[in-house]
């Protein structure tokens, strides 16, 4: 059984290849991925949904943003994926994966999509992708997964992946655009052991 290795990850960084996709780690020196970065966290369907702690306005914080994403892979306690398309290598969007507890082997994924690649389960593909690294490479034996509530698109996705629905978490999310008042959010959970769902 895998563990969870106390080596950064970043030299080498996993690229995971299925269903049309590669997933590999964002490149900060990447103009063309601080863009993309910069896009998706500022996209209005995004800040719908989620509320960073601190919102991306201009290239300097997209760089500030996705370092920090960076620095967990570094420490080997996360891996945020930039999702391709494997044959042109257009950028879809993101799905990352961030330890919550080591001993208990327990991790959390999130994911976005940009505007122009939803409604062609890149989500829903990428996460699967992402969440079979985490249990087989990554040494988790537990990812939870979260959305707003009445986020259906999200919940769809954590469904096809396999996520079962364990109760709703009161004030565990901010209000769109307020870091002084919360939401509710549905908790989605998966185990390393869980029979792997059938795609759609």
């Amino acid at each position: 059984m895998a563990e969870i290795s106390d080596k950064p990850l970043v030299d080498p960084a996993p690229v995971l290849r299925g269903h049309g996709l590669r997933l590999r780690l964002w490149d900060l020196e990447s103009e063309a991925d601080l863009a993309a970065w910069l896009r998706g966290r500022t996209d209005p369907e995004f800040l719908r949904w989620n509320t960073p702690l601190v919102r991306e306005q201009e290239p300097a914080d997209a760089r500030e943003s996705l370092g920090s994403h960076l620095d967990t892979a570094k420490g080997g306690m996360g891996m945020p994926f930039c999702v391709t398309d494997e044959a042109t290598g257009a950028t879809l969007g993101h799905v990352g994966i961030g330890v919550l507890s080591r001993p208990m082997r327990s991790g959390r994924v999130g994911y976005w999509v940009l505007p122009e690649a939803r409604g062609r389960g890149v989500a829903t593909l990428a996460l699967r992708l992402a969440g079979r690294w985490a249990f087989d490479e990554f040494g988790l034996h537990r990812l939870e997964l979260d959305h707003a509530v009445g986020h259906e698109a999200s919940c769809r996705v954590a469904e096809r992946c396999g996520y079962l629905y364990e109760g709703t978490a009161r004030g565990a999310m901010w209000q769109a655009g307020r870091h002084d008042a919360f939401r509710d959010c549905h908790l989605h959970a998966r185990l390393a052991t869980d029979p792997e769902p059938e795609l759609p």
